[in-house]
């Protein structure tokens, strides 16, 4: 570019940035071994507190589901700025866990996860120390109304920070009670550009409602494990 005038170099800078990734390029990048490993360390990551949830809680693992995706940047964007033209490729992970549980042992149920907390610490967030969930498990036990205030829903959810979340079958309030739902169908299975796996395939948290009496859920925060940026 030597001896070019500026504006011309400008014009040629801002056009090699400012085209949107094209499919092949994302398909190149998504299989890369870059990519590779660090989508083989972020399932693994994933998979480690499943494991640990399975292991350590009064929780039943019934069935997992993980989406993996690959998207490339746009075009320049200037009404509405995403971030999506700053880099070429972005791929992210989500991985949730579907767990049977006797609704006759809410209390005994929620306390185990908090003893399994106190032993293991951060694969399972929820602890002893955490206000809100002893008072949960008082609410099961029957010692105190809803933690939230009178006239309010039955809890069904444990949240703390940008850590997973712990949510549950509503299993006190009749019909009128929120379940946990069916996860969405799997979008189609192209890797490495997206990969979505449901283990086992055939079973649904309907099934783990009926053989377990109700359901729990985990599910941890999307993980973006990797991008390059244009």
């Amino acid at each position: 570019m030597i001896g070019l005038p500026f504006t011309v170099v400008l014009v040629l800078v801002l056009a090699a940035c400012g085209r949107a990734t094209s499919e092949k390029i994302v398909r190149k990048l998504a299989g890369s071994p870059e990519a590779l490993k660090a989508r083989q360390e972020a399932e693994l990551a994933g998979r480690d507190i499943i494991a640990a949830w399975g292991a350590e809680t009064p929780l039943t693992l019934g069935l997992v589901v993980l989406e993996d995706v690959c998207v490339g940047g746009s075009a320049p964007e200037w009404l509405f700025p995403t971030g999506a033209d700053k880099y070429k490729i972005k791929c992210s992970m989500s991985v949730a866990a579907y767990f049977g549980a006797d609704p006759r042992r809410m209390a005994d149920t929620i306390d185990g996860v908090l003893s399994a907390g106190d032993r293991t610490g951060p694969p399972i967030p929820f602890n002893h120390e955490f206000h809100y969930a002893r008072t949960v498990v008082d609410y099961y036990r029957g010692k105190t109304g809803n933690s939230e205030g009178p006239r309010t829903w039955e809890p069904m959810q444990l949240s703390r920070g940008m850590t997973l979340t712990l949510s549950w079958d509503q299993v006190r309030s009749g019909h009128t009670g929120r379940l946990i739902e069916e996860p969405r169908p799997c979008s189609p299975h192209e890797p490495p550009v997206r990969r979505c796996l449901r283990e086992p395939a055939s079973t649904s948290v309907a099934d783990l409602r009926r053989e377990y009496g109700m359901v729990f859920k985990i599910t941890m925060p999307v993980r973006n494990y990797f991008t390059v940026w244009k």
